[in-house]
């Protein structure tokens, strides 16, 4: 298998926008995006009843196409790595070999026209490279202008694949003429939608779903919009937040009934959406009350990440199209775009799981914090990519700014908390980020920052030296011992200085023995 950098840009054709994502993949950093660029064409304007597309949308399609390749070369991506896809108005248009013909004539590009059910699929590989699965299986669903995509999908496998035609842009040119809409409008709207989609619900039902996971503009429109109404200060990244059934019809309730110079002036809601923000409201309605669901989730992985994954899980020759473990690579991509010192980290990760273990009977933290933990300790340097002066409070601004993928948020301050106070000042309710956190994450910030400052202490000459480590819990006292390869005065030294706060969590005092191998 190649080892090589490689560059991929992935364009999506959909009926509302072409949208384009630049990423690069190596096996030291997994993938990283360079760049992303959205356009919108409405290429499937009006093609919905007429089953032709437009020669204007055409035409600006083209030259949309042309400038992202345009963007493409500047970022060094081979044209044999560029890949196109298009979707529901552009394969249910009947010139569209004319649109195609006309790319590939004016671009060069070849533009592939995938079915409703292969969409399907390179949305779940999308989604899974953004959001962690859980072994229940949940609802994952994307709404596009011509279409929707309705996937059951649990972390090992989908167990339903679907393409409705139930896009925003096809609802709204077959059933909304007035606004703002009228009641026998939007139940003639609710009507459909239901028919269309009670297969997918009675399946859903039968495998007990109660969570769905949303990937598209519509969804990330809504949840900005709901975030806003509720925390003015929260920041831009939607992955893996959402929104529960009771805010959404608290939401919708005041917003369906308003006109469009009204809707306009909604935080959060992009311009070119203001009137196909209307259908997508009453189908997230439906959806959520067809299907039973508690809440929605936004991924901010869909058709063109999955179509990233897969093609170069295909040109790597790997089996499968999205990585395992989606938050660990995320971590270590992160941890790599700041030029981490790998060993260094990786052995305070070490350290850390051991003491997490061993002194588990005394911290009683669920094993869910232990991962947080390693992920903190890999990345507690990072922040010397900035400066090395306060690098610590660096690397809890890069973590909380980075769009990890695969955590939810309160995990991530948790992190990078945790990475924060790994050294000089231990955590206090004088720090917002900090204070903010609720009491039981406080807590654990408390222990798993200790841990960490210990485990950083026995690395402190940078030398992988410690090789072990054994707990005595005693009545007046915890006694660690570390097996180490060379004396390890250094370490026993730096060390010292970093046990008070442990000490002061664990309500005890710590005595630190060494032994060499």
């Amino acid at each position: 298998m190649s080892t090589e950098k490689l560059r991929v840009a992935a364009i999506d054709l959909g009926t509302n926008s072409f949208h384009m994502v630049i990423v690069e993949e190596s096996e030291a950093k997994g993938i990283v995006e360079i760049d992303r660029v959205k356009d919108m064409i409405c290429i499937g304007r009006g093609s919905i009843s007429t089953k032709k597309l437009d020669k204007g949308a055409m035409e600006a399609g083209v030259a949309a196409l042309r400038n992202f390749l345009v963007l493409a070369t500047q970022h060094e991506v081979p044209v044999r790595n560029i890949i196109a896809f298009a979707t529901s108005a552009i394969r249910e248009a009947d010139n569209r070999q004319e649109f195609i013909d006309m790319v590939r004539r004016e671009t060069g590009l070849e533009v592939k026209i995938i079915s409703g059910k292969e969409e399907a699929q390179f949305i779940y590989y999308g989604v899974r490279n953004a959001v962690t699965l859980r072994d229940k299986p949940d609802l994952l669903f994307d709404i596009g202008g011509g279409s929707v995509e309705f996937i059951i999908a649990d972390k090992g496998k989908a167990h339903l694949l679907e393409s409705r035609k139930i896009g925003v842009a096809r609802m709204m040119e077959r059933f909304l003429t007035t606004d703002p809409v009228s009641e026998h409008e939007r139940k003639l709207l609710e009507q459909f939608f239901a028919s269309e989609i009670f297969d997918s619900a009675e399946k859903a039902r039968e495998l007990g779903v109660t969570r769905a996971i949303a990937s598209s503009g519509t969804a990330e429109n809504i949840a900005r919009m709901i975030r806003a109404g509720k925390d003015a200060e929260g920041g831009d990244a939607l992955n893996q937040t959402g929104f529960t059934r009771q805010e959404f019809e608290n939401f919708y309730k005041s917003v369906i009934s308003m006109d469009r110079a009204a809707r306009r002036k909604l935080t959060g809601l992009d311009e070119k959406r203001v009137d196909l923000i209307v259908p997508g409201l009453i189908l997230i309605n439906v959806i959520f009350r067809e299907f039973n669901l508690r809440e929605v989730v936004i991924s901010d992985s869909a058709l063109r990440e999955g179509m990233v994954v897969h093609y170069i899980a295909s040109m790597r020759g790997r089996k499968g199209s999205c990585p395992l473990d989606i938050r660990r690579q995320s971590v270590i991509e992160l941890a790599h775009r700041c030029n981490w010192h790998e060993p260094h980290s990786r052995q305070v990760a070490r350290l850390s799981l051991m003491l997490f273990d061993q002194l588990k009977p005394l911290h009683g933290l669920k094993p869910h914090y232990r991962e947080l933990l390693e992920y903190a300790a890999l990345l507690h340097n990072i922040g010397v990519f900035i400066s090395i002066s306060a690098h610590h409070k660096h690397s809890q601004y890069i973590i909380m700014n980075s769009d990890l993928r695969g955590f939810a948020p309160t995990e991530i301050d948790i992190i990078g908390n945790v990475a924060r106070y790994h050294r000089k000042q231990p955590p206090t309710e004088k720090h917002p980020l900090y204070s903010q956190l609720k009491p039981s994450h406080r807590r654990a910030v408390d222990v798993l920052s200790g841990i960490l400052r210990v485990a950083n202490g026995l690395e402190r000459g940078h030398r992988q030296n410690v090789q072990s480590i054994t707990m005595r819990d005693e009545p007046k006292r915890i006694v660690i011992n570390a097996l180490a390869r060379y004396e390890p005065d250094i370490e026993l030294w730096a060390v010292s200085g970093h046990k008070e706060w442990l000490e002061e969590v664990l309500g005890k005092p710590i005595v630190i023995e060494a032994s060499l191998q």
